[in-house]
């Protein structure tokens, strides 16, 4: 039996709180250089760029020396710092609620994406809380979508995150959320939803469609108000990309403020930040897998649609 090979640490600091881009050389190709393969590989940076980089030295090896030169090996481990895009700074803090030896939980705005991806790479919740908190190792137990605001779980020490990982994986963890959407005088709720959702890679909105059930989620009013606005209680057992969004669009009752669901909108421009996903995640409770402590955590966020009262019709 082949044993897996161990990843060695980064000889590469972060920038900004973002890790270095890893790159493992495959088992088999016809490379004959490690410049050959690189590339090959990053072929979508630009003509030239590559080689302009690995003559800068900017491509190194597990000792932190330059790869320029090498001949191809299979499993070389490589590291470079990519070129960050630029990014509009999303003005509104991230509150940390709880830290301590093994866990920040911190309550992340709208318009806010929780980890490094695409074109949000420094402007996340994950780089901000290692460059503010000074923890570079931090890293994130779940996600939340970038429009969504509220709790979100980080670990301190890599070697313990698998554990508060599988909490979500295994649903041990109880999460609310709170929405601000139309209100239905004809909705009957409590009401639990279950459907299969699908989200094709490249498609922005998710699908419900044919099959066995694996999105779960209970609806339950919380509060209505006389301009045709209610605050919902949603309880989602199970963890489908946009779920909760989905189920309120398919219950008729869309989240004020979501440009994909029950259609897809025009992309808002950077920069604006005027109409957030009325979605926040309000509470999470797990039992520390390391600790053995009970932890029940609540944002101290107030949605805007029904702080402004008048401010904000039903869509």
């Amino acid at each position: 039996m082949t044993r897996k090979r161990r990843i060695p640490p980064s000889p590469l600091p972060q920038r900004d709180g973002v890790d270095p881009v890893r790159v493992r050389l495959p088992p088999e190709g016809s490379w004959t250089t490690v410049r050959e393969y690189l590339v090959d590989r990053l072929s979508g940076a630009g003509e030239g760029v590559v080689d302009e980089m690995m003559d800068d030295g900017l491509f190194v090896g597990v000792d932190g020396k330059s790869v320029a030169g090498l001949p191809y090996e299979a499993g070389l481990f490589v590291w470079f710092h990519r070129d960050l895009p630029s990014e509009v700074p999303v003005p509104f803090p991230v509150e940390v609620v709880y830290r301590d030896e093994h866990i920040v939980v911190a309550d992340k705005p709208h318009f806010l994406a929780t980890t490094p991806r695409g074109s949000h790479v420094v402007e996340t919740a994950l780089a901000r809380l290692r460059r503010e908190l000074g923890i570079p190792a931090l890293g994130a137990a779940h996600r939340l979508d970038r429009l969504t605001a509220g709790l979100v779980l980080f670990t301190v020490r890599p070697e313990e995150r698998g554990a508060y990982q599988a909490l979500f994986r295994e649903k041990r963890v109880r999460k609310e959320y709170e929405a601000i959407a139309p209100y239905d005088s004809g909705l009957v709720l409590p009401t639990t939803v279950r459907s299969r959702i699908l989200k094709e890679r490249g498609v922005m909105a998710a699908q419900q469609v044919e099959g066995e059930v694996n999105a779960v989620s209970r609806v339950e009013s919380a509060e209505q108000r006389g301009d045709g606005i209610a605050r919902y209680r949603l309880v989602p057992s199970t963890g489908q990309t946009h779920q909760l969004r989905v189920h309120m669009s398919a219950l008729g009752v869309p989240i004020l403020g979501d440009p994909l669901y029950p259609v897809v909108t025009d992309p808002v421009p950077d920069g604006d930040f005027r109409r957030p996903l009325q979605l926040l995640a309000r509470a999470l409770e797990f039992t520390d897998p390391v600790t053995g402590a009970e932890h029940r955590f609540r944002s101290g966020r107030v949605l805007e649609a029904w702080s402004s009262y008048g401010g904000r019709s039903a869509q």
